[in-house]
């Protein structure tokens, strides 16, 4: 499995046992304010990084290439700062707004990358070599 892949499946299981965490503690609580970073963890970080995952372990040639790295630090980058952020501004905290507002840009970035990278051609940057045949 391509490394990326693996990075990708890593990442998003430490983000559903946030967003769990998030659930559980909302539940235990009884206060629910923190309800879209709950579901932010789990659906951008567990769900759509294990379809990226997926998409670069069905596509290695695509995978191998440097934008899928890039497009990995971005998103995660963009959503590792999104959740807590997010979480804080929905229990109080007005000021993580514009915190809140860069980090979606900066995921929303990652998403168009990654649109590129399903968007391009099969072809990894050096092809392979093909065996001659007798």
């Amino acid at each position: 499995m391509p490394r990326i892949a693996n990075l990708y499946f890593r990442t998003a299981i430490i983000f559903l046992i946030l967003g769990i965490s998030i659930g559980l503690h909302m539940s235990i609580s009884g206060n629910h304010a923190a309800t879209g970073a709950h579901a932010h963890a789990n659906l951008l970080g567990w769900v759509t990084m294990a379809i990226f995952g997926g998409y670069h372990a069905l596509n290695p040639q695509k995978a191998a290439r440097r934008l899928a790295m890039v497009q990995y630090g971005v998103y995660t980058f963009g959503v590792a700062v999104l959740i807590p952020s997010l979480y804080l501004l929905l229990s109080g905290n007005a000021a993580m707004e514009p915190v809140v507002a860069v980090s979606s840009l900066i995921a929303f970035a990652g998403i168009l990358l990654f649109a590129v990278i399903i968007f391009s051609s099969g072809q990894a940057s050096v092809p392979a070599r093909v065996a001659p045949t007798h």
